[in-house]
This record gives structure tokens, C-alpha cells and sequence, in this order.
């Protein structure tokens, strides 16, 4: 399912980017142009459905954070 919904967010308009850490501690991180496109991407029917079923099968919790990035910047060797 987390590919079909990545396969899925690229085809949203104001779709950036997503970054994500399968560990003890899952944690994915989708990148949006703005506010609306956020809004539109949480209407979305298939979205829709994966969260449905994350609620019901997947998972005891989650958190989610919707917050503006002011900088980004990296160091690589």
C-alpha cells in the first residue's frame, strides 16, 4: 500500500517530495507546495481508503505534523 500511495501523491498537484524511515519507528515525510494542495491530497479517495485501513489494520497510533520548512540544507561527502 505505501507504494501504491506514493505512486498516487506524485500525481497531486503541489506534490514535492516524500522522505521515509522504516525502522523500529516508522516515519514518512510528504513535501506540498502549499496549504491546498495538502487539503486536496487528504480529499483524495485513495488516500482516503489507505488511512481507513491504517486506522483499522495497521496501526495502534500515528501522529501527524503539518509544518513549513523556512531552510533546508545538507552536507554530503
Amino acid at each position: 500500500m505505501a507504494q501504491k500511495i506514493d505512486e498516487l501523491a506524485k500525481e497531486q498537484t503541489g506534490y514535492l517530495g516524500i522522505e521515509s524511515a522504516r525502522e523500529d519507528l516508522g516515519i514518512t515525510v510528504s513535501y506540498w507546495k502549499d496549504l491546498e494542495s495538502i487539503s486536496k491530497w487528504r480529499e483524495n479517495a485513495g488516500h482516503q481508503l489507505a488511512q481507513t485501513k491504517g486506522y483499522e489494520i495497521w496501526y495502534k497510533s500515528f501522529k501527524v505534523r503539518i509544518c513549513k520548512v523556512e531552510r533546508d540544507y545538507e552536507f554530503e561527502r
